[in-house]
């Protein structure tokens, strides 16, 4: 039936043309913005899991930071292998080396406490400079802390849970106002403090010099297990940062998953759709024509 007030064939053309128009609005935003899910009406589940994995990543990227102000380790750890003196030139190494030449019978021991003193100095100034973001594990006042170190992240229905390295200072001390390692009294002396400048060739000045050479092998065996303790920390610090650097590039690819678009599959897309509005275009030309046909036909008569 042909009607001059409902052109049904019109009516088709444009409600395709409609679709066409909205299919191509969607594949342009896409493909400006290179996302599938952009917005929770796009695809409210996919969109809703996107968010909570963008921010579980943000929170992964404070624990990278977190990881990374962890300089105290590094600088606490530096100190105590130059207290230490592994080389046997320095440090603690050179100090129970002094001590056993200062045993020696007729030895000028001013000389030789010259030299430990200027290595008393030199642990103490090492120590006091092994300090990073306002922490020092080595040397301080007060009593000793418990740091914790932010080190994981995760959540599990909507349950954050956070873990931390723990570094005890009590256990790293060197210099704590009597209470560090090398500023305590071990088998009656104390490596800060150790004078051999008086002492003679007497045999209790003799057993002297022995308790003193017990302190200093006694001090050298914890700031071993110290470093040790450090060392540990350090290379789980590490592993850790490399973990979650890990861990953020698989959860970003998982995001994509979810809403990036496929921008080969939406340019083929898009040309289709450029001749689809053509088309549907014409078709509703076309289609409008059809009422010209019938004024013809009456013009006719």
């Amino acid at each position: 039936m042909s009607s001059l007030l409902t052109n049904v064939s019109a009516m088709t053309a444009l409600a395709n043309l409609r679709m066409v128009n909205a299919n191509l609005a969607t594949t342009q935003a896409r493909i400006s913005t290179g996302q599938r899910v952009a917005s929770a009406s796009d695809n409210a589940a996919y969109w809703s899991i996107a968010t909570t994995m963008r921010a579980d990543n943000s929170a992964l990227s404070a624990v990278s930071d977190s990881l990374g102000l962890s300089g105290a380790i590094d600088t606490a750890y530096t100190a105590m292998n130059s207290i230490l003196g592994s080389d046997g030139k320095s440090g603690l190494g050179k100090l129970e080396a002094l001590l056993v030449e200062a045993k020696t019978a007729g030895i000028d021991r001013v000389k030789i406490q010259a030299e430990i003193t200027q290595i008393q100095a030199d642990m103490k100034t090492n120590a006091a400079a092994a300090t990073a973001n306002g922490v020092n594990l080595v040397s301080f006042t007060g009593a000793p802390t418990v740091f914790n170190l932010v080190a994981s992240f995760s959540e599990t229905a909507g349950v954050p849970t956070i873990g931390v390295i723990p570094v005890d200072s009590a256990k790293t001390a060197l210099y704590n106002g009597g209470n560090g390692i090398l500023d305590k009294t071990v088998a009656g002396n104390v490596v800060d403090t150790l004078t051999v400048a008086a002492l003679t060739d007497s045999a209790a000045d003799q057993a002297t010099i022995t308790t003193m050479i017990t302190t200093v092998a006694t001090a050298i065996n914890l700031v071993t297990v110290a470093a040790s303790t450090l060392g540990a920390v350090k290379s789980r610090i590490e592993n850790s940062g490399n973990f979650i650097k890990a861990l953020q590039d698989s959860v970003t690819r998982g995001i994509g998953q979810l809403v990036d678009a496929d921008l080969s599959a939406e340019s083929t897309r898009l040309q289709a759709l450029q001749v689809q509005q053509q088309l549907g275009i014409q078709s509703l030309s076309i289609a409008n024509q059809g009422a010209q046909g019938l004024l013809a036909l009456f013009g006719g008569r």
